[in-house]
């Protein structure tokens, strides 16, 4: 169970470190961009994430449990993953830190490519473990459309 509990916990260090640093810019800088009518309320996001981020977790642990830990045959799928949550974890770096759309759009992008690998990859090894970051795959898609969106919105200040 220690193993199952550090898995499904991994994903929440980096979102946690990630709002930690970030919080402050929210009321001040993201509430004052131009958003679609479609964006959903702020509030939701830190919910969805727990979701999401659990679920991921709780997946990896079961990649990583059946192929035997980290053996040769973990590197691709688990290398996926990891690839994946770095990106995840940089992307509130240059949309909250730094305000650079234009990289959190690129960052993002990368991210969805990723993340579909690594779903294409688990669903080889075992299926619930990739069914569970399909909800993932869907938040992403709509948070790559609202990047988009808010980056063509609000264009850069010189």
């Amino acid at each position: 169970w220690t193993y199952t509990v550090g898995f499904t916990v991994l994903p929440h260090l980096g979102g946690f470190l990630g709002w930690l640093i970030n919080r402050k810019e929210t009321p001040v800088w993201y509430d004052k961009l131009k958003k679609p009518a479609w964006c959903p309320p702020r509030k939701i996001f830190p919910v969805v994430w727990t979701v999401l981020y659990t679920g991921m977790g709780y997946a990896s642990y079961l990649v990583w449990n059946d192929l035997g830990g980290c053996s040769s045959k973990a590197i691709v799928p688990l290398g996926l993953y990891g690839a994946q949550l770095a990106l995840n974890w940089a992307w509130p770096h240059f949309f909250f830190g730094t305000h650079n759309l234009k990289m959190a759009l690129i960052d993002i992008l990368c991210l969805d490519a990723l993340a579909t690998g690594t779903v294409c990859s688990w669903y080889r090894i075992n299926k619930i473990a990739a069914l569970l970051l399909v909800p993932y795959l869907g938040w992403l898609a709509m948070a790559t459309c609202l990047t988009i969106r808010i980056w063509k919105d609000n264009p850069e200040q010189k």
